[in-house]
């Protein structure tokens, strides 16, 4: 049966319900969000009475940050109702999600309204994080039966990866493999197959690992401070690491779903590592849940300067502290490694005390997993995809155990007493030493039953350049140019941040250059956490401090030069970031023939933001465009004006959609990938695309209309009023002119046509000048000594 999902209907409008429904218009379907009726409206008959629960829980989840949609405007496509009103109109819906309380009764409750109006061969599934699947289909007809699974989205359901799907014994599975494609396709979500056991893959694993850190709390007497410092970034996690996660989770939920563990999984080895220690369990009766009581691990205080700061409880004692920076030898030994498979091994191999941690945390995770497996996943991807999607780990619980190094890990685990299932013995004395491996440029996992490898699902879909190692065609410190098969070439590169200095231009050069030589085009990506933050400022910094102009100029021909070569190349060049794509990173998806963006792209051009403008054609490259989308039936400046605010507020997209409307994306011709992990393969498939067209080189444009001093005294104006109004200080307002004067091709007595070379060469001299500034200088040390990107 050909399935299509055109409207979807979210039953509770909670924090995940609203949310789901936000992901699911944020996509172009029509949603339908329906919720109770409030008790003192039961007798009204007034709709906005009768809806306020539903309105208020939208409302709240549009305004709330991060947001869950990708542009404003996604709001017009949810509906709201209730469901003693509005229940019937589940009749036109393709596609039923169950959101309400956890609680088994009010969802059978749910579901017994759903039936009296589901239209047979609907999908209807549920939300839940640890209601049993099975137990919410008992009693249901046999057309729900088959139609009906769990749908496990994470919080919030825009930026958490991860759906785990849930099949009952009555789910057909035809219907489990249409959620799981529909699901990575059109959801962008890591798609995870899970058995119906409790909290499935990710929790169990997830809240195993916290509650094994609380353990090592007491047995190793760290702080919460400690422990976050060698739980987070440094080992590949999030910001958040362990104790942060937990209040932003909610303490509440983390020990509801421990005690669930507990309390049904008797067989579990570990059980013991679910007790909720009385020290957590005095937090709870505290009411100091995280967050949502504005204390928990952590407490918010204003300073006697007014100034926030952030406490830390100190177990022993339940009183707030200032927070104490932890440090430990071989974490800062470990910090200047940027690879964190490399970094892994080093904090592992440590003498010290957080080299103890990491091998008794590491090592009971490993036990843990191991005897996972066939109870939650008969595969071990699965468990690692769960982790990746849902906890926001860089790296998988049994891919790290491959860096650990299987066969020998396993020997310091049996001698310090840790247990392991049977199959990993088995693996070993197989000949296989690795979970993972690749051949032929594809990934393959170990497949337990038949003791074989077997490729990852998704072959072509999914393409992950270090896979291609094997076929590597050019190098240099920064970066690795490899032949992905099909004549195209692949260039990734993996600089602090992903920031473009001379290798990465360099990298940018050769790779052309070898596919306008042998191959049909060239794919710019990388796997990094972030595409890029722009060109390297440090650089700049330098180079102005030390008044070296002639070499800075010279840095920036060649920053110009590299766009337009990627803009004017005998092949096809495609770009597919993700993340942060700020500054230079911008410039190369605005001078590139096409642009696969994954979803969560934030793309800007921020150099405002440092005192300069953008300085790699990326000025010029807005000035052709505003020239470009000049209409008779408007003023010439508003188009210009427009695109002037944009580059002069430091405007970054929030997402590939709010791309478009900023004039970084081209409609109808950049495409948006709402899966991360198939952008790569979406732009090579654009490569061939484009080369199998008759792809030819353009010549560069000589005729892009300027409109000179009939422009400039307007952006002036604007200037000057933002000054005067107290918007923008007198360096801002120097910025903003130098900006303003290349965008309208310099003080032109009239409207005239100029060449790419002519904007780039104004471009290039007004970046210069700015570099002379105290002030720019000023704002990029500051940035350099934050350590973060430049943002708006």
């Amino acid at each position: 049966m050909k399935r299509n999902i055109k409207k979807v209907a979210v039953l509770g409008s909670g924090v995940m319900g609203s949310r789901i429904a936000a992901h699911f218009a944020g996509i172009g379907l029509q949603a339908l969000l329906l919720d109770i009726v409030p008790k003192d409206a039961a007798e009204s008959t007034k709709p906005e009475e009768r809806n306020k629960i539903v309105n208020d829980a939208l409302m709240a989840a549009v305004k709330s940050n991060p947001s869950p949609v990708y542009t404003k405007d996604v709001v017009k496509r949810i509906s709201t109702g209730n469901f003693t009103d509005n229940m019937k109109e589940i009749a036109s819906y393709d596609w039923i999600i169950e959101v309400v309380v956890e609680r088994l009764d009010i969802k059978q409750q749910i579901f017994t309204e759903v039936e009296k109006y589901r239209k047979p061969g609907t999908l209807i599934s549920s939300n839940t994080s640890g209601i049993p699947i099975h137990l919410m289909a008992e009693g249901r007809s046999e057309d729900f039966k088959k139609h009906f699974c769990g749908t496990h989205f994470f919080n919030p359901p825009r930026y958490l990866r991860l759906l785990e799907i849930i099949p009952t014994p009555y789910t057909d599975p035809e219907i489990i493999h249409f959620l799981m494609h529909y699901g990575d396709l059109m959801l962008g979500k890591t798609t995870v197959l899970c058995k119906d056991t409790p909290a499935f893959i990710a929790n169990r694993i997830g809240v195993y690992g916290i509650m094994s850190l609380f353990a090592l709390i007491d047995k190793m007497g760290l702080t919460i401070d400690e422990v976050d410092a060698l739980t987070g970034p440094i080992i590949g996690r999030p910001k958040s690491a362990t104790f942060r996660t937990a209040d932003v989770v909610g303490i509440d939920t983390l020990v509801k779903v421990a005690k669930g563990v507990y309390d049904n999984c008797p067989n579990d080895e570990a059980r013991d590592t679910f007790v909720i220690p009385a020290w957590l369990q005095k937090m709870v009766d505290n009411n100091w849940l995280g967050d949502k009581t504005s204390q928990g691990f952590f407490k918010k205080m204003k300073g006697s300067g007014g100034e926030k700061e952030i406490l830390t409880l100190d177990l022993k004692t339940f009183e707030y502290k200032p927070r104490q920076k932890a440090k430990f030898g071989s974490v800062e030994a470990a910090k200047p490694i940027d690879d964190l498979k490399v970094r892994l091994k080093a904090l592992a191999t440590g003498m010290d005390k957080a080299g103890d941690f990491y091998r008794q945390f590491h090592y009971g995770l490993f036990s843990y997993i191991s005897h996972r497996i066939p109870e939650i996943s008969d595969e071990i991807y699965r468990v690692d995809d769960a982790m990746m999607a849902g906890f926001g780990w860089e790296i998988g619980a049994f891919e790290s155990w491959d860096v650990f190094g299987v066969e020998g890990t396993v020997k310091k685990m049996r001698d310090a007493g840790y247990s392991l299932a049977p199959w990993i013995e088995e693996m070993i004395s197989s000949g296989a030493k690795t979970f993972y491996k690749v051949e032929n440029g594809k990934r393959l996992y170990y497949d337990i039953p038949s003791r074989s490898y077997k490729p990852l699902p998704g072959g072509e879909a999914f393409i992950v350049m270090k896979n291609f190692e094997n076929e590597t065609v050019w190098k240099n410190s920064a970066c690795r140019t490899y032949h992905l098969g099909n004549d195209v070439l692949g260039l990734e590169w993996y600089t602090k941040m992903g920031s473009i200095g001379g290798e990465v231009l360099e990298g940018i050069n050769q790779s052309i250059s070898l596919a306008e030589n042998k191959f049909k085009g060239l794919v710019i990506a990388n796997e990094t956490p972030n595409f890029s933050a722009g060109a390297n400022v440090g650089m700049i910094f330098m180079l102005a401090l030390e008044q070296e102009y002639d070499e800075l100029d010279m840095a920036i021909r060649l920053f110009q030069n590299t766009m337009m070569r990627a803009r004017y190349s005998a092949v096809p060049v495609v770009v597919a970031p993700h993340a942060l794509a700020l500054g230079g990173a911008c410039e190369l998806s605005l001078h590139s023939d096409k642009v696969c963006a994954a979803a969560e792209t934030y793309i800007g051009l921020v150099e405002l933001g440092v005192g300069l403008i953008p300085g790699g054609g990326g000025t010029k490259e807005f000035v052709l465009r505003a020239a470009d989308e000049m209409h008779e039936d408007e003023p010439e400046t508003i188009t210009l004006k427009n695109r002037f605010l944009t580059i002069a507020t430091a405007k970054v997209a929030t997402s590939a959609h709010e791309a478009f409307g900023l004039g970084i994306l081209r409609k109808g011709l950049d495409e948006i990938v709402m899966n991360q992990g198939r952008r790569i393969a979406e732009a090579k498939k654009s490569v061939l695309e484009l080369y199998d067209s008759g792809y030819v080189m353009q010549a560069q444009r000589k005729d892009i209309k300027v409109l000179g001093q009939s422009a400039l005294g307007a952006l002036y104006a604007g200037v000057n009023g933002m000054k005067v109004a107290g918007y923008a200080t007198e360096h801002d307002s120097l910025v903003a002119k130098k900006l303003a004067y290349v965008m309208c091709g310099g003080d032109l007595s009239e409207p005239t046509l100029v060449s790419e070379q002519y904007l780039l060469d104004l471009e290039r001299e007004a970046f210069l000048s700015l570099t002379g500034e105290k002030k720019s200088l000023e704002r990029i040390l500051s940035v350099l000594k934050s350590g973060k990107p430049v943002r708006n």
